[in-house]
C-alpha cells in the first residue's frame, strides 16, 4: 500500500514527464493554438516552457494570454513553413 505522500509524488512525476516531452519537442515561441475557458480556440506562441504548477497541474504561459493554461489545453502548431505547404 502507498502512502498518500508517494501517491503526490507519482502523480507530480507524471506530471514532469509531460513537461519534459513537451519542452523536448517545442522551443519557447513555438506556434500553438489552446481552449480557453470560453471554449475559444486561439493561435499564440509559448513565452515559457512547460512546468508543474504547485505540484498539481501541467502549464504554460502565452502571448497575450493572462495567466498560464493546462498543457492538456494546448495543442502544437506545425511549423509556418510547412503549414502554408511549402515544402520543409
Amino acid at each position: 500500500m502507498t502512502t498518500r505522500a508517494e501517491r503526490q509524488a507519482q502523480a507530480t512525476a507524471k506530471l514532469q514527464a509531460a513537461c519534459d516531452k513537451f519542452n523536448a519537442a517545442h522551443q519557447v515561441g513555438a506556434a500553438v493554438s489552446v481552449e480557453l475557458d470560453s471554449g475559444e480556440v486561439r493561435k499564440t506562441i509559448t513565452v515559457s516552457e512547460a512546468q508543474v504548477l504547485s505540484g498539481h497541474t501541467a502549464v504554460i504561459w502565452l502571448d497575450g494570454i493572462r495567466g498560464c493554461y493546462d498543457l492538456g489545453r494546448v495543442t502544437p502548431l506545425p511549423p509556418a513553413s510547412t503549414a502554408a505547404g511549402s515544402p520543409p
